[in-house]
């Protein structure tokens, strides 16, 4: 039986077991796969020296230990968004550190300040985005170029009114309910006053960019994998947001139609 461990080595097992947990718990932030999540924690720590790790991850929590001691942590995840940038990004300093390119002091610090690293697109430019994601779908789901101007300028409105309402309320699942109320508020007083013909193809359109989508895929892949409690958990989130959007829609409808 091994005896106990010297200050060294708590300090490295401690050192891998943080760089493990945080990797997994960006990942798990940014919209990743539970089984992928796991895979990255155990080659990061076969790959540091600890072959027999043991991994658990949930959409709300990992958990991380070693056979060979008696070191087991826990990580809290309190925030969940979609950012495949840091993903992949995660899983390249992994394939460094494979290589033997970076040592695990090196691996923690870029993990560390990949949340400041990260390229992320500018705030307009996301609003501007929504407003194309919202016009074009309108389209393609049957809706005609006279609704298009308006649809593009609702679909804007009404991801800003999430994003800023995420921002500084920090309430789940009202910043989707006041954007579709929002949208369907103004798709009403579009066609209200002749600025577009069809308030269902507005609607459809600029409701696009709020729509849970990638929640739905990975709680599926999940589900799928195994991972059945944080399959459940992605969906039951998912089945909310479009409960909320669904629901400011429906209010609009009963006050004005």
């Amino acid at each position: 039986m091994k005896g106990p461990l010297n200050v060294t080595e708590k300090k490295q097992l401690q050192l891998i077991l943080d760089t493990c947990l945080m990797a997994g718990k960006i990942m798990t932030e940014s919209g990743s796969e539970v089984y992928r999540v796991e895979d990255t924690m155990n080659r990061i720590a076969e790959n540091a020296g600890q072959k027999e790790s043991v991994s658990y991850v949930t959409a709300t929590g990992l958990f991380m230990g070693f056979r060979s001691s008696n070191y087991t942590q826990l990580e809290n995840v309190t925030e969940r968004s979609i950012n495949l940038e840091k993903v992949a990004r995660v899983n390249n300093l992994s394939r460094k550190f494979a290589d033997k390119e970076i040592t695990i002091e090196e691996l923690n610090l870029r993990l560390t300040n990949i949340n400041h690293e990260a390229p992320t697109y500018s705030v307009p430019l996301q609003i501007f985005a929504a407003g194309v994601v919202s016009c074009t779908l309108m389209y393609i789901f049957g809706g005609s170029w006279q609704d298009f101007a308006a649809t593009f300028l609702i679909g804007m409105i009404g991801y800003s009114v999430s994003f800023f309402t995420q921002a500084w309320l920090s309430i789940k699942f009202l910043d989707d309910f006041l954007a579709a109320f929002i949208i369907g508020f103004l798709a009403y007083l579009a066609v209200k006053f002749h600025l577009a013909g069809n308030i269902d193809n507005i609607i459809i359109g600029a409701v696009m960019p709020l729509v849970p989508g990638v929640a739905i895929t990975n709680s599926f892949r999940d589900i799928l994998a195994g991972n059945l409690l944080s399959g459940t958990a992605r969906a039951t989130e998912a089945i909310f947001v479009a409960g909320s959007i669904g629901i400011g829609i429906a209010i609009v409808f009963k006050l004005f139609m």
